[in-house]
This record gives C-alpha cells, sequence and structure tokens, in this order.
C-alpha cells in the first residue's frame, strides 16, 4: 500500500528552498563564519545556517526578534560556539522545526539595514 508521507527535508534543502526563494531579490549563498548564509547586494550577510538551525539578523528590540525570540529553542546567535559566551545580541538562531518559518523571518531579516 503507497502512502502519501512528504518527504523529510533536511536543515540543508530548507536553507536550499528558502534560498531559492530569495534569489529574486539578488540574495547569494556564501560562507559566513564557516557556514553557508545569505548575503543582500551589498554583500552583507543577514542569515546563515548554524548547526540545523538557521540565525537571522533581526535586530533587537522589533516585533520579529520578539517573536523569533518566542518560539521554542530559540537563542541568541553565539558564532563562537560556546553557547552564550558572546551571543550577537541582534541574532536569532530559528530552530529547524520552525523550518516552515525560515523564509518569513529570513525575508525580515534581509530588509533591517546593518547596525554601523
Amino acid at each position: 500500500m503507497a502512502t502519501n508521507k512528504k518527504a523529510v527535508m533536511t536543515a540543508k534543502d530548507d536553507f536550499e528552498v528558502v534560498g531559492k526563494e530569495l534569489a529574486d531579490l539578488g540574495v547569494t549563498i556564501s560562507l559566513v563564519f564557516g557556514k553557508p548564509a545569505f548575503k543582500d547586494v551589498n554583500g552583507h550577510s543577514f542569515a546563515c545556517m548554524f548547526g540545523d538551525d538557521l540565525a537571522c539578523r533581526l535586530i533587537e528590540g522589533t516585533a520579529e526578534f520578539n517573536e523569533g525570540m518566542a518560539l521554542p529553542g530559540a537563542e541568541l546567535f553565539d558564532p563562537s560556539g560556546e553557547r552564550h559566551r558572546k551571543p550577537m545580541k541582534d541574532w536569532v538562531v530559528i530552530p529547524h522545526t520552525f523550518a516552515d518559518q525560515w523564509l518569513k523571518f529570513a525575508q525580515a531579516a534581509y530588509h533591517r539595514p546593518p547596525r554601523h
């Protein structure tokens, strides 16, 4: 008997799907912190893979930042890998369990100008 189960997507698969959705905006995939990342047309990174999760620059205090941080398992992005040793205050790690929301968060991150 045939089943109608949807194929399980890996985090890499989900990342690539989001990348394809963002390609019309001129978004490219490059490496940041040694991880695959989305960069805007000016070369600024705004989201990257972090293990099986997606870290997005959402800017502390915005609605998107608060929404992301409210997700179970979400945390501030710490590229050092030493959990909360030096987290980046504007970046939120969106767990792979919420990959269906990655595009929304990546789009929000794309539209946020980097702080200088």
